[in-house]
C-alpha cells in the first residue's frame, strides 16, 4: 500500500514558499512533487486540499514574487474587486513603477509604468491599482471590447463613475493611453449584468448599429412583462444573450417563456450565444440589422445608418 505523502500540520490550509519549508525541514524537495502540495508559482506552493482562490493567488504574488511597491494590476485588479473578467488560473497582471526590475516569472505578466499619487491602494492586505488606475490600464493594455467589458463591470458595481474617469484621462492628457480611456468611456454602459453582454453590445456598436439600451423593461399597461439585455425600443427589436445564469440551467427555459410573451407585442427578439458570438457574429450582425432595417422601414425612418 502506497504512503501517504507527509503533511506537516504547519502547511495545511497554507500557501508557502518551497525552499523556505525545505529549509526547515519540513519537506524535502520530492515531498513537495507530491500530490499534498499544488503549484501556484514558481517556488510557491499550496495545501492542495486550499481552494485556491483569485485574491490568494494575487496574496502570494504580491507577498513573494514582486518588489515593494508594485500593484496588482489590469484584470487581476477588477477580479480583486469583485469583476466577474478573471479567468481561474490566468496570469496575475502587476504594475512596478519605470525604475524597478522585475525578472519574468510564470503565472505574472509584468507592466511598467508612471505611478501617481492615489493610483495604488491597500485592500484587505494586498495592494492593487485603484479603480480609475485599473480602467486607465486595461484601457491601455487589452483591445476596446475586452477593456469596456472590465470598465463595465466596475461602473456596475459603483466602484467609479463615468465623469470620475474622464477626468481621470483628461487630467492626463498627452500620456500614453488617455486617448484610449476616453474612446472606451464612450462605448461603457453600468446596465451590462455579464461580460458576455458587454461584448456583445460594444460589438454591435463598432460594427455601426446605433447603441441600444441595456436591461430595457418592457410592459403592458402598468405589468411588467420582460426585462431585456439590449434593446432599441422605439423599433421593438431586442438581443438576448443565452447563457446559463447562476448555474441554474432551468434559467434558461425560464427565459425562453418569458420572451415568448413578446412576440405577441410584436418585439423581435434575436438570441445570440458564445459560440455564435466567436464563430459566426457577421451573421448575426446581418440579422440585426435586417430586424432594425425592416422596423425602421415600418416606422419611416431613415436607415441608411444600417445598409
Amino acid at each position: 500500500m502506497p504512503r501517504a505523502p507527509r503533511r506537516p500540520p504547519q502547511l495545511r490550509g497554507r500557501v508557502f514558499r518551497g525552499s523556505t519549508a525545505v529549509s526547515r525541514g519540513l519537506l524535502t524537495r520530492n515531498d513537495l512533487r507530491s500530490s499534498a502540495w499544488r503549484p501556484l508559482f514558481r517556488d510557491v506552493y499550496a495545501d492542495a486540499q486550499l481552494t485556491v482562490t483569485h485574491t490568494i493567488r494575487c496574496a502570494a504574488v504580491g507577498r513573494w514574487l514582486v518588489p515593494p511597491g508594485t500593484a496588482i494590476a489590469g484584470r487581476a485588479a477588477a477580479g480583486l474587486y469583485g469583476c466577474p473578467s478573471t479567468s481561474a488560473g490566468a496570469p496575475i497582471d502587476v504594475l512596478v513603477s519605470t525604475d524597478s526590475r522585475i525578472g519574468p516569472t510564470n503565472g505574472i505578466r509584468v507592466h511598467h509604468g508612471q505611478i501617481d499619487p492615489g493610483d495604488i491602494l491597500d485592500r484587505a492586505g494586498i495592494t492593487v491599482t485603484s479603480p480609475a488606475r485599473t480602467c486607465w490600464d486595461v484601457a491601455r493594455w487589452l483591445d476596446m471590447v475586452e477593456a469596456v467589458v472590465v470598465i463595465d463591470a466596475l461602473l456596475a458595481l459603483r466602484l467609479t463613475t463615468v465623469p470620475a474617469l474622464r477626468e481621470y484621462a483628461l487630467s492626463r492628457a498627452g500620456r500614453r493611453g488617455w486617448r484610449s480611456l476616453l474612446r472606451s468611456i464612450d462605448l461603457v454602459d453600468a446596465g451590462a449584468e455579464s461580460p458576455q453582454e458587454s461584448r456583445t453590445r460594444v460589438r454591435l456598436v463598432l460594427a455601426g448599429l446605433p447603441r441600444p439600451e441595456t436591461q430595457w423593461v418592457v410592459a403592458d399597461q402598468g405589468r411588467f412583462v420582460a426585462r431585456l439585455d439590449l434593446a432599441w425600443p422605439q423599433f421593438k427589436v431586442a438581443v438576448e444573450y443565452d447563457g446559463l445564469w447562476h448555474d441554474d440551467p432551468e434559467q434558461f427555459h425560464r427565459d425562453r417563456r418569458r420572451l415568448n410573451r413578446l412576440l405577441g407585442g410584436d418585439w423581435i427578439v434575436l438570441h445570440v450565444t458564445a459560440k455564435r458570438l466567436r464563430d459566426d457574429f457577421d451573421g448575426f450582425l446581418a440579422e440585426v440589422k435586417a430586424a432594425l432595417r425592416t422596423r425602421a422601414a415600418r416606422s419611416h425612418d431613415r436607415a441608411r445608418t444600417w445598409k
